[in-house]
């Protein structure tokens, strides 16, 4: 197997058909088939799917395309590391992000870094699972991650600020005539949920049975711009963080009472370099909600260790 074979496979995962990703590639289209055919016959197993729609990966050509990224990834940064000085900094940064966490923030601080270093290419992906983020955050393929907790965190990790959760009601809802809404005052509603292993369904759960509430699930999704927009047609409340919320969506979204929030932790790999310092510094300019030290957060900027805990 090569690092072509895995950018062809990852081409043709994105463009969905091998015509596609030959184009962006700029080679021909006989030749993605062959190191697709080659990489299958390589590996046992088939990568894609054929549907009305396109290629689509099989369960197991997501496994391995994830994997791939990774590989691409490191190729990448080495090459740019050997090719570049901090001035002009050139390659591909890779951030990964809670779903739900940093949405308004992490444009303004991706704006200012292009700005600084035009050349740098940013790959910047949501993952939902809580325990695959720590995987790939332990394992140095990240260059900056943005998570609520991190058991075995690297040395080079800091409190930028917490996500507040908010319902978001469906519309002439009786509770939108209220400030503040009691989340025992939801127990009859349908609500929209996550993904079973999503970090945010993890949140959703834990809030709702610490209020003796039993959920009943109208329907799970697997982002929360598609749970807020389905809470604006009706389907069932739910709860996400406040900086998750779609412009035009405000009027039906309410703070919980008793409050809910995770800590933001932005957590760097091992010897970082320029281009995730300084992401770091612009993402610690951006306004982010702070939890009094009373809730048990402490929001110094300093690395900090096992879940949040602040280094000494």
């Amino acid at each position: 197997m090569s690092l072509r074979q895995y950018e062809y496979a990852l081409a043709v995962a994105e463009e969905g058909s091998v015509t596609a990703a030959a184009e962006r590639l700029h080679v021909a289209q006989p030749s993605v088939s062959q190191q697709i055919r080659g990489l299958e016959r390589e590996l046992g197993v088939k990568l894609f799917a054929r549907t009305p729609s396109g290629l689509v990966p099989t369960v197991v050509g997501r496994a391995f395309l994830r994997e791939a990224q990774v590989a691409v990834s490191a190729s990448r940064r080495a090459r740019a590391t050997a090719r570049a000085g901090a001035e002009e900094l050139a390659g591909e940064l890779v951030v990964a992000v809670q779903l739900g966490f940093g949405t308004r923030q992490l444009p303004g601080a991706l704006s200012a870094l292009r700005r600084r270093f035009p050349r740098l290419e940013v790959t910047v992906f949501e993952e939902q699972s809580s325990a695959e983020l720590e995987r790939l955050c332990t394992r140095g393929v990240l260059d900056l991650a943005l998570m609520a907790a991190c058991d075995r965190s690297p040395s080079d990790a800091h409190h930028l600020g917490v996500e507040e959760f908010v319902v978001v009601l469906t519309p002439g809802h009786a509770e939108l005539a209220e400030d503040r809404v009691e989340l025992r005052d939801l127990k009859a509603e349908p609500w929209l949920r996550f993904d079973r292993d999503s970090a945010l369904d993890a949140v959703l759960t834990n809030a709702l049975r610490d209020n003796d509430l039993a959920p009943t699930t109208a329907a799970r999704v697997s982002q929360t711009s598609t749970a807020v927009r389905w809470a604006a047609h009706g389907l069932g409340v739910t709860l996400v963080p406040a900086s998750a919320v779609p412009d035009g969506h405000e009027h039906l979204v309410r703070p919980i009472s008793p409050t809910v929030t995770q800590p933001v932790i932005a957590v760097l790999r091992q010897d970082a370099g320029p281009a995730e310092t300084a992401l770091l510094e612009l993402l610690r300019q951006e306004t982010w909600p702070l939890e009094d030290v009373a809730s048990g957060i402490d929001m110094e900027r300093g690395p900090v260790d096992v879940a949040g805990a602040r280094r000494s």
